[in-house]
């Protein structure tokens, strides 16, 4: 009996929580919702939304409890998936917390509103919040970073980036996503070339929308699939880390 037990203190307790980064694009530029602790620990300090994930409820269900609880914002459009897990023992200060860290994306999500343990809640670009990356609560900077290198590889492979797009959307209005999520230009001839001719990624609707210069632009819609074909990779120079300057 004593063995046993002794086997069982080795075993640290550990709480689970969630956090979330949520990506939009805004005025073409690439924004993360941050909040504001309103309590301890980091009280005051910018974090990414998250919290405690409740006894018998599944991860996905509390990252959107939390979405809901911290920020107002309650959009089950959200494209949502588990990034990864964050275990260092000292990454919280009340104790051994694993948290679970997913990625959102959507396109111009509304102001957010906090609540709970949040006392404000904002869409900070991208680019400020890298560079304030170490004043994050917990290890929120370094959850923030792989997250944004994620969703750019992700781009590269799969037909994500049409989260971030209102249907039906312009070939030019999807460029800007790659753009705003890359931080690099993008020729529109090659790009046009590369994206209508990828394997089932758009799908054409027939209509065009009129623009203040220019012939009117064809519209899309996402296609079919979820692996781009062939992939559209970065350019050299594209992000690879912190956001250049534009």
């Amino acid at each position: 009996m004593g063995g046993q037990a002794d086997r069982r203190a080795e075993h640290e307790q550990a709480a689970v929580t969630v956090d979330l980064v949520i990506l939009t694009i805004r005025s073409d530029e690439l924004h993360v919702l941050l909040i504001e602790r309103g309590k301890e620990p980091f009280a005051g300090m910018p974090a990414l939304p998250g919290g405690y994930v409740r006894i018998g409820e599944p991860l996905d269900d509390a990252a959107r409890r939390e979405l809901v609880e911290e920020t107002g914002v309650d959009d089950h459009r959200l494209h949502l998936e588990q990034l990864r897990s964050y275990g260092d023992p000292q990454r919280d200060p009340r104790g051994r917390v694993v948290t679970v860290a997913y990625l959102a994306l959507r396109p111009d999500l509304p102001v957010p509103k906090a609540g709970t343990d949040a006392s404000a809640a904002a869409w900070i670009p991208v680019e400020e919040a890298l560079a304030e990356a170490d004043s994050l609560a917990f290890d929120h900077g370094l959850i923030l970073q792989d997250a944004l290198e994620k969703a750019r590889t992700k781009l590269e492979y799969t037909t994500v980036a049409t989260a971030f797009c209102v249907e039906p959307f312009t070939v030019s209005e999807l460029r800007r996503v790659y753009e705003a999520v890359w931080g690099v230009a993008l020729d529109p001839s090659n790009f046009r070339r590369k994206v209508t001719r990828a394997e089932d990624f758009l799908e054409a609707t027939g209509e065009r929308r009129t623009l203040d210069t220019g012939r009117p632009a064809a519209l899309y819609r996402r296609g079919g699939a979820e692996l781009l074909a062939p992939p559209l990779h970065r350019p050299e120079h594209a992000s690879r880390g912190r956001l250049p300057a534009f």
